[in-house]
């Protein structure tokens, strides 16, 4: 049943008031609830045309039009698509891509498909050929699985996914921070595929799943780290701030990476209820109702981003094209704290795709931020 019939119904049988929140409810589970195959903002299916060697034609649109490498997953399939063929014929309303392979099934004409920052999946071994081990880490609401690529420093850096991704984003980066010798602890947090569920099955936000990113930090120092940096993307860098500020080992963070933050949470629930086709007069309610079942009131979301909280070098990484954490919020903190944060903008990137859509620069960005810190 679409959300506008359920609310219409609900109001002839039990009344405005109370349907009013039963529909408010209901569009924030829709929106809170994590689930790999809804889309995000800016999230298109795309139809496959044609494929031929090393090249994919997508339909044509602002999301196939991106610069850079992209995991293309849908129609039980999954592949990577690096950067646009402009010297290859097509027709107007179609772009071809470089195809740098598929990971699994096949890309049949007339499949739907959609763009996504998740480019590899399986684990780093499989995927990338990165020697790793799994491991489980213990949290409060049970074991969380992680996966643990060895190095040889004293720093180690812990990564934590955001939404519509799982643990497989992060593997964007582990070449680079195996070639520096890094150790890296990959999370799964909760509600994740394989880690504990929370009773009410949403997501905070990174308002109450940073205390595994907290217990994986203890894990991390547990096992040898003198020192750990916490990249996170999405609410995964909303986690790693929270962590920073409330963590009672937070004096062995050496440094923070946030990849397209959530600071103001409002405007994300709104924009992922909008992508979700919640009705517009909806929208107040559905953010109203995630307050409720979240916590997350006025002055908390600032706490975690607070200027005056952050004490240990910070590397923003964020666009002015991310419709889903508002831009501007990055912006905001990096200007009130310059002598700690260093903003790198990224254009032309969708929500927590700053990677995707100029590898080499990001690397680069982050290996001069990394050096000091290892």
């Amino acid at each position: 049943m679409r959300l506008g019939t359920a609310a219409a119904a609900a109001t002839t049988v039990i009344g405005t008031g109370a349907a009013a929140v039963a529909a408010g409810r209901y569009a924030s589970d829709m929106v809170l609830k994590p689930a790999l195959d809804r889309p995000l903002p800016g999230d298109p299916r795309l139809t496959v045309h044609a494929t031929g060697p090393g090249r994919i034609t997508l339909t044509r649109s602002l999301a196939s039009l991106r610069p850079g490498t992209y995991g293309l997953t849908g129609a039980g399939s999954h592949a990577v698509v690096g950067p646009l063929l402009d010297d290859v014929p097509h027709p107007a309303d179609t772009v071809v891509r470089r195809l740098e392979g598929v990971t699994h099934g096949t890309l049949q004409p007339g499949a739907r498909m959609r763009l996504t920052p998740q480019v590899h999946i399986g684990n780093p071994r499989d995927a990338l050929g990165i020697d790793c081990a799994d491991v489980d880490i213990p949290g409060e609401l049970g074991a969380l699985p992680a996966w643990f690529v060895p190095g040889i420093r004293d720093t180690w850096v812990i990564t934590a996914h955001g939404l519509g991704t799982t643990r497989e984003h992060p593997m964007v980066v582990m070449p680079f921070l195996a070639d520096q010798q890094l150790p890296v602890l990959d999370l799964a947090y909760r509600n994740d595929i394989g880690a504990p569920p929370t009773a009410d099955g949403i997501s905070h936000l990174g308002d109450s799943e940073w205390r595994d990113l907290d217990a994986a930090i203890r894990y991390a120092v547990q096992y040898g780290a003198e020192r750990v940096v916490l990249h996170g993307w999405s609410t995964g860098a909303s986690m790693a701030l929270r962590a920073a500020a409330g963590s009672a080992l937070r004096d062995r963070i050496a440094g923070l990476v946030l990849d397209s933050p959530v600071l103001d949470w409002r405007a994300t629930v709104r924009a992922l209820a909008a992508a979700r086709h919640v009705p517009r007069p909806l929208l107040p309610l559905a953010v109203r109702a995630a307050e409720g079942s979240t916590g997350l009131h006025a002055g908390r979301p600032a706490e975690a981003g607070a200027p005056d909280l952050l004490t240990v070098p910070t590397l923003l990484i964020h666009g002015p094209h991310d419709t889903l954490a508002p831009w501007a919020a990055s912006r905001e903190l990096a200007a009130r704290r310059p002598d700690l944060i260093t903003l790198h903008p990224v254009p032309h990137a969708p929500h927590a795709a700053m990677w995707n859509a100029d590898p080499a620069t990001y690397e680069e960005t982050l290996r001069r931020f990394l050096t000091p810190l290892m």
